[in-house]
């Protein structure tokens, strides 16, 4: 059984923001990785730094992620697990870790207002998308659970449960009877809806982010008497991420019907033998594949197979399975405020069974999934009614309570907790965390002996003047007391080894975000959409189709017969290919005749030769190059050649989301800007006859941009009006506008970067947004300080 997932449940994304780019990082990145430990071992590598390239599913970082970098950063590796979707080189060279939080705002703020964010996007060359916030976004992030939100806990509270706990309950409040009523209900309700699959993150059939996963091709009818399997799944750590080490499955009279271990494809970084209780030497002479492993389960599957797990989502997706039928025993026993409880909890209080022992190496997978199997026959049997008089959440509260009273036994026992927050980590090497913030502001980290909370106001008059005068919802930049905090940054940081300086922003109207939205899709793409012409009457198409598809993937291409002569409209995949058309073909002769090939014009497109130079020099772009016309064994003859290519640190190949094959085009990424345009040269020579260019789009934002839902395109020309307090906002040019405000915080907030020390890892995050109207998915930014040139000082003043 994987580390179960507990604490406030993340909010779901909302589909459009889930559906990613099916970027794939493959060949030389496995090699990258294979010489880690050699690198860092290197005596003359002094300074703490990152990997170049992030390993990460679709660019997305979790909360739980980001809580791992940030406990590896204060402890190092003899502590806690190395992060699992990046590499921290030479941590115990790492002077201070700061995190900059800005709340309000999310990546459509970024890239909306993404010229006046120089500063920040010139700093920073790691880039990754977050999902959107929970309730309690800081808490996420630096790992504390939910009993530790509050503020201190009762060191001891011995003794039984109260005797009155059934009876203070009032069992129409419970969310199990909430959600099921009180009367038993039988096996297709408890079955998840697909809108909660969706919001649970299970695998689903048309997603970006399952385009190589397998249907198990049960698609019965279901009924009450329907058949249910137990699963449950180990896994362990590669460098790709967790791969499946070891599959359970048990059928409705108890018999294991299926317990296979599983030899992972790539490199074990972490075998998590606490979780998994597989080994180097278990695992050494197995020969069975994932692939083995699905052909088997679809073979054993009947049509209206209903499989039930604890955290299903996680097991399916290290199957790289589909399954439309599944109760996840995790969501079926529902607990306040989306938290869940353990499976050893329910095991013992609902079943009187004691399972994950302390004693035992690991987790026994068939005896979770037996206990799986089993609390979802007892929920049928009984129903609701019987469970909610149980009181679990009095029981369970009682019991972390009684946990957190205990003193441990040693720390590494603790540090070893998956559930360990940072502010244990610190609090273990005797060190605190620094948390600035405004008074004012609603998020906030509970004071204790290890986290010191030092909240400011502002004592820029000009500040609150400029926001007394404006009552546009645009003014969400101009928060009271960013500069208040901003002074005492600068005093305070240098104080504490790790530091948390929060900056809040109101949040723009609904209706201007979604105004935002469209904009950003209409703009991106008329961006990738280019005109040329004028052609010859007799032209051949079928010649100058070729042609312009030679540069990139095609959305659409269209004969535009309203002008004089023909033209075409081709509208690209990626900005990348339409680029490549207009610096190739523009001003040249076909069929005698000197064309023409240019973007559209339209007030969302004046900027663009502006906005493409800003998108070539982002620091993450540096070292990146886009190729067209790539076959499918481009990777091999790469890597055939590999002195030709000094510094290639990843290959990332889209593949086609319906039917799976590799597109026709690539993104390498080199440690440097020198070795990826030797590279280009080389690769755009006469020997490999590609077409090529500095790479625009970094993974995340082209992760982001395919996500988007599609558009309906304006014609050219149609004028998106903007919202009269944008308007007046431009014609008066206030300073409240938000591209001016971008500008100024971008600026600040870099200057109080650059004198921070050398050696400080710093984040900047910005959360995300989620309302009622909706989600918005967050973006964070991270770089060590002076780990690149661009980071120098200088760089904002």
């Amino acid at each position: 059984m994987e580390p179960e997932r507990e604490g406030t449940e993340r909010h779901p994304r909302k589909v459009r923001e889930s559906r990613q780019a099916p970027n794939k990082l493959v060949g030389a990145a496995e090699a990258m990785k294979a010489g880690w430990d050699l690198e860092e071992s290197q005596p003359e590598a002094k300074k703490a730094r990152l990997s170049t390239i992030l390993f990460t599913d679709n660019c997305e970082v979790t909360h739980d992620q980001l809580c791992e970098l940030l406990k590896y950063a204060v402890l190092g590796k003899s502590n806690v697990p190395k992060p699992s979707w990046c590499q921290l080189f030479h941590q115990n060279h790492l002077n201070n870790v700061v995190v900059f939080v800005l709340q309000g705002m999310s990546q459509l703020h970024f890239y909306r207002f993404y010229l006046e964010f120089g500063c920040l996007r010139k700093a920073f060359r790691h880039k990754f998308r977050l999902p959107p916030p929970s309730s309690d976004f800081l808490a996420d992030v630096v790992g504390l659970q939910t009993e530790q939100r509050a503020g201190d806990l009762p060191k001891t509270m011995e003794g039984p449960l109260p005797s009155n706990a059934k009876a203070a309950i009032n069992l129409q409040d419970d969310p199990i009877i909430q959600k099921y009523g009180s009367k038993k209900v039988g096996l297709t309700r408890c079955l998840l809806t697909k809108e909660e699959m969706r919001t649970f993150h299970f695998p689903l059939q048309g997603f970006p982010d399952c385009e190589n996963f397998l249907l198990t091709k049960c698609n019965g009818s279901i009924a009450d008497n329907s058949p249910l399997f137990g699963l449950d799944c180990e896994m362990c750590l590669t460098s790709k991420g967790r791969e499946l080490t070891r599959i359970s499955l048990v059928a409705e009279g108890g018999c294991c019907v299926m317990d296979e271990l599983v030899k992972p494809e790539n490199k074990i970084l972490d075998y998590l033998t606490s979780f998994s209780g597989i080994t180097k030497k278990i695992l050494n002479p197995v020969t069975t594949k994932l692939k083995d492993v699905q052909r088997q389960l679809k073979a054993l599957l009947p049509p209206d197979a209903v499989l039930v797990g604890h955290s299903l989502d996680l097991d399916l997706r290290a199957l790289k399975m589909i399954h439309p039928y599944v109760i996840d025993t995790s969501l079926l026993y529902v607990r306040e405020q989306g938290r869940r409880f353990k499976l050893k909890f329910l095991a013992k209080v609902i079943l009187g069974k004691d399972i994950q022992c302390p004693d035992r190496l690991g987790h026994d997978a068939t005896e979770d999934a037996r206990t799986i199997l089993e609390l979802a026959r007892y929920f049928l049997k009984h129903g609701p009614k019987k469970i909610a008089e149980l009181n679990l959440e009095a029981l369970a509260n009682h019991q972390e309570i009684q946990a957190a009273g205990q003193e441990p036994k040693n720390t590494a026992e603790v540090l070893q907790h998956p559930n360990t927050s940072v502010l244990e980590c610190l609090d273990s090497v005797g060190q605190k965390l620094l948390f600035l913030t405004r008074e004012t502001d609603a998020g906030e980290l509970p004071s204790s002996r290890n986290c010191q909370t030092i909240k400011c106001l502002s004592n820029k008059e000009a500040d609150l003047k400029l926001l007394a005068s404006s009552n546009l919802p645009t003014s969400a930049f101009q928060s009271a007391g960013i500069t208040g905090v901003l002074e005492q940054a600068r005093v305070e940081i240098p104080l504490f080894p790790f530091s948390i300086v929060q900056f809040s922003f109101k949040a723009f109207s609904p209706v201007l975000t979604e105004e935002m939205n469209k904009r950003m899709r209409i703009k991106w793409t008329e961006i990738s959409t280019v005109y040329a012409g004028p052609f010859s009457k007799n032209c051949n198409l079928r010649a100058l189709k070729r042609l312009f598809k030679s540069f990139g993937p095609v959305q659409s291409m269209t004969f535009v017969l309203e002008t004089r002569q023909p033209h075409l409209c081709i509208q690209y995949e990626v900005l990348e290919a339409a680029q490549l058309a207009i610096e190739s073909l523009d001003g040249i002769l076909v069929d005698g005749i000197c064309i023409k090939v240019q973007r559209p014009v339209t007030e969302l497109t004046l900027d663009c030769d502006t906005l493409v130079n800003e998108l070539e020099g982002d620091s993450e772009n540096q070292g990146s190059i886009y190729l067209s016309g790539v076959s499918e064994t481009f990777k091999e003859q790469l890597l055939q050649e590999p002195r030709l290519f000094l510094g290639l640190e990843a290959v990332i190949l889209p593949k086609d989301l319906k039917s799976g094959k590799q597109k026709k085009y690539c993104f390498l990424k080199f440690k440097s800007f020198g070795s990826a345009q030797q590279a280009l040269n080389i690769l755009t020579g006469k020997d490999w006859k590609l077409k090529g260019r500095h790479a625009l789009t970094p993974r995340h934002l082209h992760a982001w941009l395919r996500g988007l839902p599609p558009e309906s395109t304006r014609l050219p020309g149609l004028r998106v009006v903007p919202p009269p307090f944008e308007q007046e906002a431009l014609q008066t040019l206030k300073l409240d506008h938000p591209k001016i405000a971008a500008w100024r915080w971008s600026r600040k907030i870099g200057k109080l970067y650059n004198s921070l020390c050398p050696g400080t890892l710093c984040l900047i995050l910005l959360p995300g947004t989620k309302s009622t109207h909706g989600s918005l998915s967050g973006l964070g930014l991270m770089g060590i300080k002076e780990e690149e040139e661009s980071a120098g000082p200088g760089l904002c003043s």
